[in-house]
């Protein structure tokens, strides 16, 4: 009774706070491909014949900003919410642990604060669908395989909906496989056929992500991002046949999209080690501290025990003030006045984010400066090489439109106008031009 009285409540918040848009599109798909950047489809030198052929019958956007961090979690959140962070709740990958215990990855969907477009299509009536969405676990959808982190396989099956779904995909999709090799894009654009096939749902959103491992091991570049870039634009080919074969590719506005770009390591910073250094941060398990960074790719958040000790606060920044220009480079300090304005994590002092090709560590003793490797995002959404990418194709969709800059932010307003779906007022809007 209680969820029931949940939906009345959130449907009739919908009809009272809204004006309900003409539906443009009987079926949206966003398909997120982890770590996506624009030149996957400006530069001609990738392998993405299904992106640049939407792209060419569609609309693209040259840039899309992240968040901050502009970490997968917090970011898909925010596509699905049309609110920034500190709206959402959802502030990294993992939640910060003050004492330094293990980071439990945000997972559930309990932990984003403000109305989903999963929900308010649900209040109308639509079939909706998800696929390996972050903070996705019992979200109100019909169809749902969720992403949760770190987990597990076992905790995925258990979460998928609706009951024995996971299992029917193992046996329908893949021939009673063990286990579903979710490391490859093509697998996850399969289980997204088959649903296209039995429901045609009205909303789905899916997420694809090796591009972003390979990223992580290889850098922005490589033989290895080659090829799961390669095996992204499949993916997006088998979806695109797939709402062929159903008979509603006439009627459907596919979006492709990400949610962060990514930079090279060239060097990796510890700030912790300087709060070490300064007895400012002595044993966390214990509570002897006064101030410490989480550490997030390519950026780090200063939090105080007391979040009213500007004293420590000022300390830490004259430490890092304090540094040579051989580690001061590396770093830029993003105020508690830009975290606001951008809104983002209300709970930290300030943030740093990786400059030169740097990104963060933990470590509490050493070098703060060491060499890095790989690739790594995290970064303040003010630089290029962060940002991510949006190519859109379907009815409403203006062909040949070209959009400079956007937001993560806008994807809810665009989703919402398309669908016809009543939804407050939120962070983002639809980008001039874009719609017909």
């Amino acid at each position: 009774m209680k969820k029931k009285n949940t939906y009345l409540l959130t449907l009739l918040l919908l009809i009272s706070s809204s004006v309900t848009q003409a539906q443009t599109a009987k079926h949206v798909i966003f398909i997120t491909i982890d770590g996506f950047r624009p030149d996957f489809y400006l530069n001609n030198g990738w392998q993405t014949p299904n992106i640049h052929a939407l792209m060419k019958d569609g609309a693209y956007a040259k840039g899309v900003n992240s968040v901050f961090p502009s970490m997968t979690y917090p970011s898909h959140t925010t596509i699905v919410t049309g609110v920034q962070p500190v709206k959402h709740g959802v502030f990294y990958n993992n939640m910060f642990m003050p004492d330094g215990s293990p980071q439990p990855p945000y997972w559930q969907d309990s932990s984003i604060h403000a109305l989903t477009i999963w929900k308010a299509a649900k209040a109308k009536g639509m079939t909706v669908a998800s696929l390996y969405w972050p903070v996705s676990a019992n979200a109100p959808v019909d169809y749902n395989i969720p992403d949760i982190g770190s987990l597990g396989d076992g905790v995925r099956e258990q979460y998928s909906l609706p009951k024995g779904f996971y299992a029917e995909v193992k046996e329908k999709v893949f021939g009673g496989v063990d286990k579903i090799d979710h490391g490859k894009n093509q697998n996850i654009a399969k289980i997204a056929a088959y649903i296209i096939q039995k429901s045609k749902p009205q909303l789905m959103t899916i997420h694809v992500f090796s591009v972003d491992g390979a990223e992580h091991a290889s850098g922005r570049d490589g033989g290895r991002v080659q090829a799961a870039v390669a095996d992204a634009d499949e993916a997006v080919g088998i979806i695109v046949d797939a709402l062929k074969a159903a008979g509603i590719w006439d009627s459907t506005v596919l979006l492709v999209g990400g949610d962060h770009g990514f930079y090279d390591v060239k060097k990796s910073i510890s700030p912790n080690i300087l709060l070490k250094e300064a007895g400012l941060m002595n044993d966390v398990k214990s509570g002897d501290w006064k101030a410490q960074f989480n550490a997030s790719g390519g950026s780090a958040y200063l939090y105080l025990k007391n979040p009213a000790d500007k004293g420590t606060a000022n300390k830490v920044k004259a430490l890092l003030e304090a540094q040579p220009d051989s580690v001061k480079q590396y770093y830029r300090i993003i105020s508690r006045e830009q975290m606001d304005k951008g809104g983002y994590n209300p709970n930290v002092a300030f943030a740093l984010t990786g400059e030169h090709d740097a990104a963060f560590g933990n470590a509490i003793t050493g070098n703060i400066l060491k060499p890095g490797k790989g690739g790594t995002h995290g970064h303040f959404p003010d630089t290029k090489n962060i940002r991510t990418g949006l190519v859109a194709h379907g009815p409403g969709i203006r062909k040949g439109a070209v959009i400079e800059e956007m937001n993560l932010r806008d994807m809810t307003p665009i989703m919402v106008k398309l669908l016809g779906i009543p939804f407050p007022k939120v962070d983002g809007k639809i980008p001039a031009g874009l719609l017909e």
